[in-house]
């Protein structure tokens, strides 16, 4: 019985440690990534063939899924740029352009207590996208029409990219909780 209650413990343990990497992902930290090894740890401590736990296939599965939010973030973009006929050049500055958004974006964010840093990371990733995206087609000598075209459409590439990623965390919280817990 006692052993029973100290692995639901850290399973509930487990729980509250991946919402809260979830969260994280809001910030541009890795998040994703944070769920994987804090459900490896607990996988390494509670191995399913001893008993109840979790399996290093779900292990598996959620690294794979971390790695397809990864790419899908990164990608959305300077896919969305792409779509509208964007350069090489605007789709390589979108990406770059994304990740300094969102760091500065969440460092900017910082007085407003919990949600700001994460909304402001969010909506700067999708304003460096933007920028980036400008600036490439503006090297490339394109019209300001078609300038702004690719910039919109990585500015919504990247919000959509970061919905996803988020949604696939959020998959990876639930997959990490039932195997826990069933």
């Amino acid at each position: 019985m006692d052993s029973a209650w100290i692995y639901y413990l850290f399973a509930v343990l487990l729980l509250l440690a991946n919402a809260s990497s979830w969260c994280l992902t809001l910030l541009t930290l890795p998040g994703n990534w944070m769920i994987v090894v804090f459900t490896a740890v607990f996988a390494w401590f509670f191995p399913i063939e001893v008993g109840p736990g979790i399996s290093w296939v779900t292990v598996a599965i959620l690294a794979g899924l971390a790695v397809l939010g990864e790419i899908f973030e990164a990608v959305t973009g300077a896919a969305g740029a792409a779509k509208q006929g964007g350069s090489r050049r605007s789709m390589i500055l979108a990406v770059i352009g994304a990740v300094l958004g969102s760091l500065g974006g969440a460092i900017i964010g910082v007085p407003v207590p919990i949600i700001g840093s994460a909304v402001a990371a969010i909506f700067g990733g999708a304003i460096g996208a933007f920028a980036g995206a400008i600036l490439g087609e503006q090297w490339k000598g394109r019209s300001w029409e078609k300038r702004m075209e690719v910039g919109r459409a990585a500015f919504f590439g990247r919000i959509f990219g970061t919905v996803g990623k988020l949604a696939i965390g959020a998959i990876m919280v639930v997959i990490a909780t039932v195997d826990s817990f069933v």
